[in-house]
């Protein structure tokens, strides 16, 4: 029964992550990088604005506990397991490809964040509610096409949202200090409840403390390996750039790391560890303080930044 849905699962993943998805996807990213004439130029003021507090305008949390908000869900399991996965599958060339998709998902993260903020509304408890379900609700005027991605969001929030997250962390902790995977559960499952429970004002005060830390302590330690292994980096490059645009496979013991799957698993990976397009992060931008969509907008692009250019490339 196993092999026969590991096999059904395959299958709907070999269709969903095909030629088709990939050019949809990348070439969103291209065709908005050059329809807003290469937003990526005002990626430098774009991190200045993030650590700035706005007072002015509606929202419940600020430009930076947004950005945390959304870092979380990205950073962690997208760069170690997505990275991993990617070269494992796709060789070292997909890499490249996750750095490609985190470059030219600037302009998708953009987009998506701008109309979330656009089309947002207030809701009965005075909150702010938005994302993609409101902006094809209110700006398309397609209510159904809305209920639609609202409920394929909260079927994959069980997936990608939380089961590959609470795996990694049962599996570490069975394997490092023999605790079983229901006792990870139990404890992981509280803990998030004492955040989450607490709505968005909560969940943004909980990040802004936890993900900088989470993601100055990951870096550091990147670089500590890489002060080690310094003469390796020049070589391990060049393999990169070579196996990216290699018809062959780049190590022996890659499975298909031909051109082809370097591109697949790299873009697939590269979404896994921005979310860019997914649709999810514009949800927290629009709870963000502001009356200037565009700010909030080239805020939340620096997460790609951060969390695929900078933090990928050091994994």
């Amino acid at each position: 029964m196993s092999y026969k849905m590991e096999k059904f699962l395959d299958g709907v993943n070999s269709v969903v992550w095909g030629p088709a998805m990939l050019a949809l996807l990348f070439g969103t990213h291209l065709y908005l990088t050059f329809r807003l004439r290469f937003i990526q130029r005002h990626l430098w003021k774009a991190l200045k604005l993030s650590f700035r507090r706005e007072t002015e305008g509606a929202g419940d949390i600020s430009h930076f506990g947004a950005l945390m908000t959304a870092l979380a869900a990205t950073i962690g399991t997208g760069n170690i397991v997505g990275v991993a996965t990617a070269v494992s599958l796709g060789g070292p060339g997909a890499v490249l490809w996750m750095w490609l998709t985190g470059v030219f998902g600037i302009a998708t993260k953009y987009s998506e964040a701008l109309l979330a903020i656009k089309y947002r509304v207030t809701a009965e408890d005075g909150t702010m509610a938005g994302g993609p379900m409101y902006a094809l609700e209110r700006g398309m005027n397609a209510r159904w096409l809305g209920l639609i991605f609202a409920a394929m969001t909260a079927i994959a929030a069980f997936g990608i949202g939380n089961m590959v997250q609470a795996n990694s962390i049962a599996g570490l902790m069975k394997e490092s200090f023999n605790i079983p995977p229901w006792v990870s559960g139990i404890v992981v499952t509280a803990l998030t409840a004492l955040v989450i429970l607490g709505g968005i004002k909560s969940i943004a005060r909980t990040c802004e403390k936890l993900v900088p830390f989470m993601a100055v302590s990951y870096v550091l330690g990147c670089l500590v390996l890489m002060l080690f292994k310094f003469e390796t980096i020049p070589g391990t490059l060049a393999l990169i750039f070579q196996s990216a645009f290699s018809g062959q496979a780049a190590l022996g013991g890659f499975a298909g790391a031909g051109m082809k799957e370097a591109m697949r698993y790299g873009v697939a990976r590269g979404l896994f560890s921005n979310e860019s397009g997914m649709g999810s992060a514009p949800i927290v931008a629009a709870a963000a303080r502001t009356k200037n969509p565009v700010r909030q907008a080239l805020v939340s692009s620096t997460g790609t930044f951060w969390d695929t250019v900078v933090i990928c490339a050091l994994t």
